[in-house]
């Protein structure tokens, strides 16, 4: 365990003392929680975008209530320029929704999930054009991703040009998050994770209901066995498995929480293949686990040199190479506030995003 730098909660690192066993049984958890999103989407009969609408919607009526009984006052208390950001936060994350959700009814769970969790690599290139300096390592593993990404497209180009187009909706999707995680990290400066949390989703459910609207998506008229998918869909991926992601990073630590995550992509392609009978083609298999080398390296990379500029004696870490903001719930900095704790007590959490 070392102690944060700004002297908040103390966050465990790798290595330091032993492993709590019920953790290590929460992380497994969380990873079935977020591996069993894509599955769960493909398998409910329900347009797309609504269904990315009511998981967002459904998550807010469930933190709008705690936040307006407990952390009113932090609401308010946001300042202008500050709540713009919030919002466009939550403009890109229902821009990611919007171009997931749909990718999932086009090519396969295993495709989709593999090309929508290269968030990392995004969020680095977003970082580097904004001053950040990443260490070469970084780029040797956005490099393997990339390849992975060449390679899986055109297995899927050689079985239709629907399944392209939902690998290119996929990858866009994933560039959406980073930008999302790029916001939202400057908005969890000053604003705690509850407050930020109900701005963020509730502007993703309005733009997701305007786009629903604007497009005649059949809002309701399910039936229940739907409804239940979808209220599955959102207390198993969007609720519970980030929350107790965000549970488990602070005795595990991010390196094995963030390398953990990376397990969502074969367990959603295993789900899918047992659950919805996709099995992926044998040679989209190598471009997948690329992809997965691609994402550890350049996290494994990141977290290395966080480690070391944490580690800076004497006064504060190193600034010539500032890091990427500290990650919060699979892809990134305030990637899933779901359920966290205030700003006051923030600790590092993995790169991961809400799904």
């Amino acid at each position: 365990m070392r102690a944060d730098p700004a002297g908040r909660t103390p966050v465990a690192t790798p290595g330091a003392g032993s492993v709590p066993p019920v953790d290590l049984l929460l992380l497994g958890v969380a990873i079935a929680g977020v591996s069993l999103s894509a599955p769960l989407i493909a398998a409910t009969a329900a347009p797309a975008l609504a269904i990315a609408f009511w998981r967002n919607a459904m998550a807010v009526g469930v933190i709008g209530p705690v936040v307006l009984l407990r952390h009113r006052r932090e609401l308010l208390a946001i300042q202008r320029r500050t709540l713009l950001l919030a919002v466009a936060a939550g403009a890109l994350l229902a821009l990611h929704f919007g171009l997931w959700v749909p990718s999932l009814g086009m090519t396969s769970v295993a495709s989709s999930t593999a090309l929508v969790t290269t968030t990392p690599v995004w969020t680095t290139v977003l970082l580097y054009l904004g001053g950040h300096r990443p260490p070469t390592m970084v780029w040797v593993g956005i490099a393997v991703a990339f390849l992975g990404v060449l390679v899986l497209t055109g297995v899927d180009l050689s079985m239709s040009t629907r399944a392209l187009a939902g690998d290119a909706l996929a990858l866009a999707g994933g560039m959406a998050v980073a930008g999302y995680v790029v916001l939202g990290a400057r908005v969890r400066r000053t604003v705690g994770t509850w407050a930020y949390t109900l701005v963020c989703y509730s502007t993703t459910a309005v733009l997701l209901l305007a786009v629903c609207l604007g497009y005649r998506q059949d809002l309701a008229g399910y039936s229940g066995t739907t409804w239940f998918k979808l209220v599955l869909l959102t207390v198993a991926a969007q609720l519970l498995g980030h929350s107790l992601l965000n549970r488990v990073v602070r005795s595990l630590g991010p390196s094995i929480t963030t390398t953990a995550i990376l397990l969502e992509t074969p367990c959603a392609a295993l789900i899918a293949a047992v659950w919805l009978g996709q099995t992926p083609p044998v040679a989209a298999c190598p471009a997948l686990a690329l992809i997965l080398v691609g994402l550890a390296l350049v996290i494994r990379a990141d977290r290395v040199r966080a480690s070391r500029s944490d580690g800076t004696r004497g006064g504060s870490p190193d600034r010539s190479t500032p890091s990427p903001p500290a990650p919060s719930d699979s892809r990134s900095a305030t990637a899933t506030p779901a359920c966290g704790r205030s700003s006051s007590r923030r600790s590092r959490r993995p790169w991961s995003a809400p799904r």
